[in-house]
């Protein structure tokens, strides 16, 4: 949910993130990668876990027994459904406004951190290697962080930009949100660069066709 986007003119996923939020809350209610992140609660069976770009809150989900919760996004409106979210299916998190180049926590806070379709949002290399660092440095020692992104060589992306604007229709408008596509190579050259050990790096798990190198997400499981 960072950095930048566009209308009919320059704008900030910030601000299109904010315009789409109801409509995101009714779209996409359920958690996008449930077997991937109950099998991640189970791993992990408790402590304090931050979600990065945490949107509404669905991945919040698995965690809800165990585990004292905390979310950030850069979208004040996303955060406000976030809370509709949390009171409907009963479980508190704490909520702050925040991009993720820029974590407002101590180094060595949390215990582990999911981050769903949030890192392919923040545009340019130097931003995101950045946000990939704070990622590390607030993660405790062997502290573990499951990402994911969209990959760039899902089909409908071939001969295409690494970086995209993908359209959300509202009533009587579309915006667009900023993608950076990342190949498998780039994202484990960030991640190992700022100095993540890669644990595990897939597609999600509901892609069954051979070459991985096809599939819409890449999901990474990384340790400190």
């Amino acid at each position: 949910m960072l950095q930048f986007s566009k209308l009919s003119f320059m704008t900030t996923n910030r601000e299109v993130f904010d315009q789409i939020a109801e409509s995101w809350y009714r779209v996409r209610h359920w958690p996008l990668l449930k077997e991937e992140l109950e099998e991640l609660a189970h791993r992990w069976q408790g402590g304090m876990l931050l979600n990065v770009g945490c949107a509404h809150g669905p991945d919040f989900l698995p965690f809800r027994q165990r585990f004292e919760l905390y979310g950030i996004d850069s979208s004040p409106a996303m955060l406000k459904q976030a809370v509709r979210y949390s009171a409907k299916f009963k479980f508190y998190v704490n909520l702050a406004t925040a991009d993720a180049p820029y974590l407002p926590f101590p180094d060595n806070t949390f215990d582990w951190v999911i981050s769903v379709a949030t890192y392919h949002h923040i545009k340019g290399e130097n931003d995101r290697e950045r946000a990939f660092d704070e990622l590390r440095r607030v993660l405790k020692p062997a502290g573990e962080a499951f990402l994911t992104v969209w990959n760039r060589g899902q089909p409908r992306f071939w001969l295409k930009s690494k970086d995209q604007e993908v359209p959300w229709r509202l009533k009587g408008k579309t915006v667009c949100r900023y993608y950076h596509l990342f190949s498998y190579n780039e994202l484990k050259r960030l991640l190992t660069k700022v100095g993540f050990k890669i644990v595990s790096i897939s597609p999600e798990k509901s892609y069954h066709f051979p070459i991985k190198n096809f599939s819409r997400n890449i999901c990474v499981l990384v340790k400190k």
